[in-house]
C-alpha cells in the first residue's frame, strides 16, 4: 500500500521524506521490521520505542512513525504524530483492510474461563478463527501465544488470514492488560462477554476497582448490533454495562440461559438448559460448576449467532478437552490424573472443590507457585490445597528470576498441618504423586497447564506437564 494512502486523512504530518513509498508491513517492534516496513514508535511503561529507531532502520524500514521529530535521520519518511498508540490502530485497520467488519466478532474478558469459553465457542459456532492464551487459530494453521492477546497490529493481521481463510467469524480472549493498552484499539465485537472477575493482576492494575474498569471497556467495544453477555452469578457483572442487547447466563440466577438438574461426574456433566421459556437436557465432557459456566457462556453466544439448538447440543456433546484444562492423563484403571492451568488461589480452589465432590478415593495436589508474579497468592494457595487434597505436594512451577526454594518456604507459611511434602523437582514431584495414586485417587497437576516450557533465571528447558506425567504413569503401570 501506498504510504500516502495509509495515511491519508489521519492526523499526521511528513516532516521529511516522500508519501509516494510502498509500505510492506506495519510493526512497533523492531526486532519485527522487514523491508519496506513502517515502523511506529511507541512510548510503554517501560520502554520508549524512539530508542530503537535505528534498528528499525537498519532491518529495512522505509518510514518511521514517532511523536518525536529526530532531524538527524536519512533515507526514511519520518512522521510526526501526537498519539502514536491511536495512531497505531487507525493505520493497522486500514492496511489490513478492516477485518472486524467482516466478521462475526467475539471477544472474552474476565479472570477466568476465557481460553475453555473461547474453544467452546469456536467449536460450537464453526467457520471461526481464535486468538488466545495457547494459540491463535486459522484452519489448520496453530501459532503458539506469547500473550492472551498479542499487540494491535497482529490482532487486526490474524483476524486479516482469518477473512482470507473464508472463515466467517472470530473468538478472541481479550485481557485486562490489552485493554488497558489499547491491544484491540479500533475493533469492533458482535458480543461481547464477561465471565467472571477475582483479584489478579493486581500489582499492575493496583486495586479491584481499577481492574474492573478496564474489563468494563470491551462493553463500549460493541457494534450497532452487538449483544452484551454476562455471567448474571458474578456480583461484578453490573459493572458490565452497554447500551446494547444483553443476554445473562447463570446456575443461582434467574438468567436468560440457566442450567439446573445438574448432574457431575469423573466423565462429564448432565444438566436441563431453561431458555426462552423452553427447557432442553443436555450433556458434556466437560467436568465441574465452573466448566458448566464457560459451556452456558458458549452456548448463548451460539444462540446470537442463530445456530439451532438441536445442532449446539449436538456440538456441545462432541467437544474435546482444551490443553492444560482439567486435561485428563490416562493412567492405571480406576484412578485419576487431570493437567490443570490452576495458577491463582481461586482457580486452584474451583479446581479441587469440582474434583473433592467427585472423588471416590484421595486427592492429591502437586503445584508451586511462579517466580516474579504475585507473592501474596503462595500461602493462600497453600491452604486451598491443604483444604481440598488429601496429599500436597509442593515443586517448582516457573521460578523465574527467584529462588525456587525461597518461593517454597513462602507457599509454606499457609499450611497449618503437615500433610504436604516437599519435592523441588517438578518431575519428581510428579512421579511421587503418581506412585502414591490407588484406585478411586484423583492426582492434580496444577499450575503450568498447555505451557512447555519451564522458566528459571538463567535458562529455559522444555517441560510438558501432560507428556511428563503420560511418560511416568505408562512407566509405573
Amino acid at each position: 500500500m501506498k504510504l500516502k494512502k495509509l495515511i491519508d486523512g489521519f492526523d499526521i504530518k511528513v516532516v521529511k521524506g516522500s508519501k509516494e513509498i510502498d509500505i510492506s508491513g506495519l510493526s512497533s517492534n523492531s526486532k519485527e521490521i522487514g523491508p519496506g516496513f513502517l515502523y511506529i514508535a511507541k512510548r510503554g511503561k517501560t520502554h520508549d520505542g524512539n530508542q530503537y529507531v535505528a534498528d528499525a532502520i537498519l532491518a529495512g524500514a522505509s518510514a518511521i512513525l514517532s511523536d518525536l521529530y529526530n532531524p538527524f535521520l536519512e533515507s526514511v519518511t519520518q512522521l510526526i504524530t501526537s498519539d502514536t498508540g491511536i495512531m497505531e490502530s487507525l493505520l493497522a485497520a486500514r492496511f489490513y483492510d478492516n477485518p472486524h467488519e467482516k466478521l462475526f466478532l467475539v471477544g472474552i474478558t474476565g479472570t477466568s474461563g476465557k481460553t475453555t469459553t473461547s474453544y467452546l465457542i469456536k467449536h460450537l459456532i464453526g467457520e471461526s478463527g481464535l486468538i488466545g492464551t495457547i494459540e491463535s487459530v486459522i484452519g489448520d494453521h496453530r501459532i503458539k501465544s506469547d500473550l492472551t492477546t498479542p499487540d494491535c497490529i497482529t490482532c487486526y493481521k490474524l483476524l486479516k488470514e482469518m477473512c482470507s481463510a473464508k472463515l466467517s467469524s472470530a473468538v478472541m480472549e481479550v485481557s485486562s492488560h490489552a485493554l488497558s493498552q489499547n491491544r484491540v484499539e479500533g475493533l469492533l465485537f458482535d458480543v461481547a462477554l464477561f465471565t467472571n472477575l477475582t483479584p489478579e493482576h493486581l500489582d499492575y492494575h493496583e486495586n479491584m476497582e481499577a481492574y474492573v474498569k478496564e474489563k468494563a471497556k470491551l462493553f463500549t467495544k460493541l457494534k450497532k448490533e452487538g449483544v452484551a453477555i454476562v455471567n448474571r452469578d458474578d456480583p461484578w457483572a453490573v459493572f458490565m454495562k452497554a447500551d446494547r442487547r444483553q443476554i445473562t447466563y447463570g446456575i443461582e440466577s434467574n438468567a436468560d440461559f440457566r442450567a439446573k438438574d445438574i448432574v457431575m461426574t469423573l466423565s462429564g456433566t448432565k444438566f436441563t438448559l431453561e431458555f426462552d421459556g423452553k427447557e432442553e437436557a443436555f450433556k458434556t465432557p466437560l467436568i465441574g460448576r465452573f466448566n458448566l459456566y464457560n459451556a452456558l457462556a458458549a452456548i448463548s453466544v451460539a444462540f446470537v449467532k442463530g445456530i439451532d439448538i438441536a445442532e449446539i447440543k449436538r456440538r456441545i456433546a462432541t467437544f474435546k478437552p482444551v490443553p492444560g484444562r482439567l486435561q485428563p492423563v490416562r493412567c492405571n484403571e480406576g484412578a485419576y490424573i487431570f493437567v490443570d492451568f490452576s495458577h491463582k488461589a481461586d482457580a486452584l480452589k474451583n479446581v479441587l472443590l469440582t474434583l473433592h465432590e467427585l472423588k471416590k478415593g484421595k486427592i492429591i495436589t502437586v503445584f508451586g507457585c511462579g517466580g516474579n508474579r504475585d507473592r501474596e497468592k503462595r500461602p493462600k494457595m497453600a491452604k486451598i490445597a491443604e483444604d481440598y487434597s488429601d496429599i500436597v505436594i509442593v515443586t517448582s512451577d516457573n521460578p523465574r528470576n527467584e529462588d525456587p526454594e525461597e518461593i517454597i518456604r513462602e507457599i509454606q507459611k499457609g499450611f497449618t498441618k503437615k500433610t504436604y511434602l516437599i519435592e523441588i523437582d517438578r518431575k519428581k514431584a510428579i512421579e511421587k504423586g503418581i506412585s502414591l495414586l490407588k484406585k478411586g485417587d484423583i492426582l492434580l497437576i496444577a499450575g503450568k497447564g498447555h505451557e512447555t516450557n519451564q522458566i528459571f533465571a538463567s535458562m529455559s528447558i522444555i517441560f510438558d506437564d501432560v507428556k511428563v506425567a503420560q511418560e511416568l504413569a505408562n512407566a509405573i503401570s
